[in-house]
């Protein structure tokens, strides 16, 4: 790597540190090529981003940023991974940890929040950000479902009274 591209990388990372959410740091040693390839398309999918960086440019591409308490971590074989959506990383990073045990999650950054990888498990155990949304949507329309059914409950009982005196009536 000559100079220019070494600038356009820390460029690059800087950018994204900028507009992400969450860093995710692994170590990666003895990952395969097709073992590289299914974690970052089950990054892509769950909107995630993976990226072995050199650990170098990514520390310079930390300074002045939220996530600058990651450079520690970055030791030996590692790699970035980073998303908008905090869970979704979190949790495609420790599922396919869970798979393949040549993917060791060492820590990351929550905005300035510094995490170790018990901390980037927990946040894979919460909800993800649609699930949430949908959780609350329930909350919010669960009232008014039941104060429908409440209101709709009286005007049924007197149909169901008056359709019991037509069958008295027809029966008689």
């Amino acid at each position: 790597m000559d100079r220019i591209e070494k600038r356009e990388a820390v460029a690059s990372l800087a950018s994204v540190f900028a507009e992400t959410s969450i860093v995710v740091v692994t170590r990666n040693a003895g990952l395969t090529v097709a073992e590289v390839s299914e974690l970052r398309r089950r990054m892509k999918v769950a909107g995630a981003s993976y990226k072995v960086a050199k650990n170098r440019l990514a520390r310079l591409a930390l300074e002045g940023t939220p996530f600058d308490g990651i450079a520690p971590l970055l030791e030996g074989p590692t790699a970035l991974s980073w998303a908008k959506d905090p869970v979704a990383v979190a949790k495609t990073a420790v599922e396919f940890a869970k798979t393949n045990e040549k993917l060791v999650i060492v820590g990351g950054a929550l905005g300035a929040q510094t995490l170790d990888a018990e901390g980037i498990k927990a946040l894979a155990a919460l909800p993800s950000i649609e699930a949430l949304r949908a959780k609350l949507l329930g909350l919010l329309v669960a009232p008014a479902t039941q104060l429908v059914s409440v209101l709709q409950a009286p005007s049924g009982q007197v149909v169901r009274v008056l359709a019991a005196y037509v069958d008295k009536d027809e029966a008689a």
